[in-house]
């Protein structure tokens, strides 16, 4: 097809959209309007050239004569940016996310003392399921990645911590800029779905939704950009050999004979006796633990998600309902930890953390 072919095609669909759609019953209409927008881009697509033969037309190269610029089919562009991530990246950053919060938790160091507290004789176990998981555990230790490797992987990926950024590394220096804009886009939309749903009168009040999509999708699709592009390398192995090492770990400190020597009922009891015994103090752990799974559910989903701006509200709002609950339970968390306690009270100043902040504005919109 020719130039001309692609501009009917646009002045049809439009035509179309203009005239017919409004005279449709709504349920009509929300079930053709996604279908006719992808047999809209299927038709341009096809009336658009793909290839580079055009442009040998165009100076007179082709096989036939110079053509007129009406003949000439037009060039396809596409803009491919925001779907060209890895989806495994993604998910080993989720993870990530919750061993660093297990990090916060101080729980490597629980561990650590355990087994030196077995090998001195100093905790009153010998026979049961936790000596020996204490015993056998440094074959479960991760043999390539220590606790220096996990510390540059927070750096890199989330920007957390201290520890020294290896030459030529790319941080994700805006990671929790973003990730709490996000948390609180997701949130706010239902929230003002829930309000939209309550005060506006219509006859099907489920087809006037009232809230801000476009913001969850654009915070989201940059969040997922920016962990892309910081969690190549090692981070899907060191993701792999640690969290095979939790597991074990879990299993553990959930023992009988290890809780029963710390008179605790959970091995979260454990962690935290042991903390407050002997690493001075279990640090916000009711507030890490919520984090570490809504924070990483959430990663999942944004990783799974490609945030694509024709998306009906309805399918949306289907898909990410639970993740908006999953929001809501880590801002509830994160605002009781100590950075967290500095979190701007208004969806303004929240939504000015997405791009990220000097330290002077930063401390501008937290007082």
């Amino acid at each position: 097809m020719a130039n001309d072919n692609n501009e009917v095609i646009q002045r049809l669909f439009q035509r179309f959209f203009r005239d017919e759609l409004p005279g449709l019953s709504t349920a009509d209409r929300s079930a053709l309007e996604g279908e006719f927008e992808d047999r809209y881009g299927e038709l341009l697509q096809r009336s658009s050239s793909g290839t580079s033969a055009g442009f040998s037309d165009l100076v007179g190269f082709g096989d036939g004569p110079v053509k007129p610029f009406d003949a000439l089919p037009v060039p396809l562009l596409r803009n491919d940016f925001d779907e060209s991530v890895i989806p495994p990246q993604l998910l080993a950053a989720a993870e990530l996310y919750y061993i660093y919060q297990m990090e916060r938790m101080k729980l490597f160091r629980v561990v650590n003392v355990l087994r030196r507290l077995f090998e001195n004789g100093q905790i009153r176990i010998q026979r049961g399921a936790g000596a020996r998981g204490l015993y056998i555990l440094e074959k479960w230790r991760p043999i390539r990645y220590k606790r220096r490797d996990r510390l540059i992987a927070y750096r890199r990926v989330f920007n957390y911590g201290r520890a020294p950024i290896p030459a030529g590394a790319i941080v994700n220096r805006n990671f929790h800029f973003q990730m709490v804009a996000f948390m609180n886009a997701m949130s706010q939309y239902f929230r003002d779905l829930t309000i939209g749903q309550v005060i506006r009168g219509s006859m099907d009040i489920n087809d006037r939704p009232f809230a801000a999509l476009a913001i969850v999708q654009r915070v989201g699709t940059d969040l997922r950009y920016q962990l892309d592009r910081a969690s190549y390398g090692n981070i899907l192995a060191l993701t792999r050999e640690v969290g095979q090492y939790l597991q074990q770990v879990f299993e553990l400190l959930d023992t009988p004979d290890i809780k029963r020597s710390f008179d605790a009922n959970t091995k979260w009891d454990v962690i935290e006796q042991v903390a407050d015994r002997y690493l001075d103090g279990a640090l916000e752990m009711s507030q890490r633990a919520k984090m570490a799974e809504a924070g990483r559910r959430s990663l999942q989903w944004i990783a799974e998600n490609d945030f694509r701006s024709s998306l009906s509200p309805l399918v949306f709002e289907a898909d990410s309902r639970v993740i908006g609950a999953q929001a809501d339970a880590w801002i509830a968390a994160y605002r009781l930890t100590a950075e967290g306690r500095r979190f701007p009270s208004n969806q303004t100043d929240r939504m000015a953390w997405a791009p990220g902040l000097d330290a002077a504005s930063a401390s501008r919109i937290a007082a």
